[in-house]
């Protein structure tokens, strides 16, 4: 008791000082309105940090949670695009009874699943990514799989939980592109070098490119839907062994920081294939 005694009696002219310093700023504050107002604004000010501050944590633990709601929104709009549907042959009736079909009588043809990563590589020249979601979710082989800004992979493997993806950045990843300007096709692949550029092939010498256009995904492509993004052309290359460019495109995805997926599943693509294995091959 004694040492706060003495405490008091040291710091007593300073406890004084703030006390009727404090006073003041109350006296101020009521009864002159240019230092009411100059107050407030900093009282604002100082709240407004501390909330901002609070708010920032806050989000830190309820992100995760944000980012599961996100790729739920993001799977229902792949789900409604229009390239999700094939419009029906208004001149023949077919009924369909195991695809789902929409309001207009259009067929589904693509369905999208948000699935979380859980591994990824981007350094190897033979990259795999895994995701948290298998056949008991809904995931078949040759899956197209995206990211939020772009294409990603193609399924491999599927467990009862999990699935392997073959990543665009493998060298044995080969995907049907098209440039958005002009609609020609060609392949896109990777050199197992930069893990932000990959190799479109195919594009005759003879059509005007321009850096910085798109390149999509193209109807050729049977595990994505057309107009998907791939990258951008970022390089220009002409082939001197053949009539077709090289062209060096930025990746949309960036693999880096890739943390949530969409499965594409194709409901029409296994027909297809049993159809072009029956086509004779002296034809």
């Amino acid at each position: 008791m004694r040492n706060i005694f003495l405490f008091i009696r040291q710091f007593f002219n300073l406890f004084l000082f703030l006390v009727l310093l404090g006073l003041s700023f109350v006296i101020l504050s009521n009864y002159n309105e240019s230092y009411q107002a100059f107050l407030g604004s900093q009282a604002n000010e100082v709240t407004g940090w501390f909330d901002n501050k609070y708010n920032a944590v806050q989000g830190y633990f309820y992100l995760k949670k944000t980012n599961d709601s996100l790729a739920k929104d993001n799977v229902r709009l792949y789900n409604l695009l229009n390239a999700s549907f094939d419009s029906p042959d208004t001149s023949h009736t077919i009924k369909i009874d195991s695809l789902i079909k929409d309001t207009l009588g259009r067929t589904r043809r693509f369905l999208f699943l948000d699935a979380k990563v859980i591994n990824n590589s981007v350094n190897e020249e033979n990259n795999y990514i895994t995701l948290y979601r298998g056949s008991k979710q809904g995931v078949v082989k040759d899956m197209g799989v995206m990211g939020p800004d772009g294409i990603v992979g193609r399924v491999i493997l599927v467990s009862d939980n999990y699935s392997r993806v073959m990543s665009l950045l493998n060298r044995n990843s080969k995907v049907s592109a098209m440039l958005k300007n002009t609609q020609y096709t060609g392949i896109v692949d990777w050199d197992g070098k930069d893990p932000q550029y990959v190799t479109l092939r195919g594009i005759p010498k003879a059509i005007k490119i321009n850096k910085g256009d798109s390149v999509l995904t193209s109807n050729l492509s049977g595990s994505f839907p057309p107009g998907i993004m791939i990258g951008s052309v970022n390089a220009i290359t002409p082939d001197p062994a053949s009539n077709f460019y090289l062209l060096q495109l930025k990746t949309s995805t960036n693999f880096f920081t890739l943390q949530y997926a969409y499965l594409v599943n194709n409901l029409l693509f296994d027909e297809q294939k049993q159809l072009e294995a029956q086509t004779p091959k002296n034809q």
